[in-house]
């Protein structure tokens, strides 16, 4: 698996063998450089366990695809039902600090955990797909679809965390918005993880991260399975022509809100949106 260090934006994915289970992703925050979150991901084979204790950290998890029994002292429950992240809505788990986990896989599957430093005193909650709430934004080529998972009235300390579904060829995180000055409510300070996978193998997208002064400038090529790594300026996406494009975002910060500022270059694209990308939505849940 390999990590990040502070000079880093970009993280891989570790290429595990079809069938092989193991760390796809290992980041902490100590090997990010950044205050806030450490990201993880893992495949477990069919029959195989997985334990961990989040002591001082409060955690969320999400079944990225497959299924699984997860005990976290409230008994076994079984969760997971989507084969993969293009295949409907998520299972998720939020854990206080000072819980224990175990899974046991009941078919291979891939688990997101994100955690935060936290000494709140809260309850677990377990995230259904009929839980989950979706919406779709933008317009036009900047259409996309949001699945909420922790927003900032889901009852967390520290840790947001949303799925986004960008169709091929279209704009995501736009306009270019960021978050990196404690200014509430109109801008709160936040880290953000942003984790790709693709729903082809060859799958790519670009992120653009960038502050208007022109002290930065960096685009980023990414695949399937990579993290980028947001601690300031603007970060617009834009999903390759073939590809549909899915990300997690995790973000933690100064304060418990998604309070944004935007380009004020780019705002004016707002108004050449007429209607909604016809290939949304790309998932829905099992009911719907």
């Amino acid at each position: 698996m390999k990590s990040g260090n502070s000079n880093q934006s970009c993280v891989h994915s570790e290429k595990l063998p079809a069938g092989q289970s193991g760390e796809l992703i290992h980041l902490t925050r100590e090997s990010a450089g950044w205050e806030w979150m450490s990201f993880f991901v893992r495949r477990l084979i069919q029959g195989e366990a997985w334990e961990t204790q989040n002591d001082g950290e409060e955690m969320g998890l999400v079944v990225l695809g497959g299924r699984c029994r997860a005990d976290w002292g409230q008994g076994q429950k079984l969760i997971g039902q989507r084969k993969h992240v293009f295949d409907g809505f998520p299972y998720a788990l939020y854990l206080p600090p000072g819980s224990g986990l175990r899974v046991v896989a009941e078919t291979e599957c891939e688990l997101a955990v994100c955690s935060v430093p936290s000494q709140a005193k809260l309850e677990p909650r377990l995230i259904t797909p009929e839980d989950v709430q979706a919406s779709l934004r933008g317009g036009g080529n900047a259409s996309r679809q949001i699945v909420d998972l922790m927003t900032p009235d889901f009852p967390a300390d520290k840790l947001m965390m949303v799925e986004v579904y960008t169709p091929s060829g279209n704009w995501s995180s736009y306009p270019p918005s960021k978050h990196d000055v404690h200014n509430p409510p109109a801008e709160v300070d936040l880290d953000e993880i942003y984790y790709y996978r693709m729903d082809r193998e060859a799958g790519y997208a670009y992120q653009r991260l960038y502050s208007r002064n022109g002290g930065r400038d960096v685009t980023l090529a990414v695949s399937d399975g990579d993290v980028v790594l947001v601690r300031d300026g603007y970060h617009p996406v834009v999903a390759g022509h073939g590809y549909n494009v899915y990300y997690l975002n995790c973000l933690a910060g100064s304060a418990r809100s998604l309070a944004n500022t935007e380009d004020p270059d780019h705002v004016w694209v707002r108004s050449t949106w007429e209607t909604l990308d016809p290939r949304l939505p790309m998932v829905r849940g099992a009911e719907r």
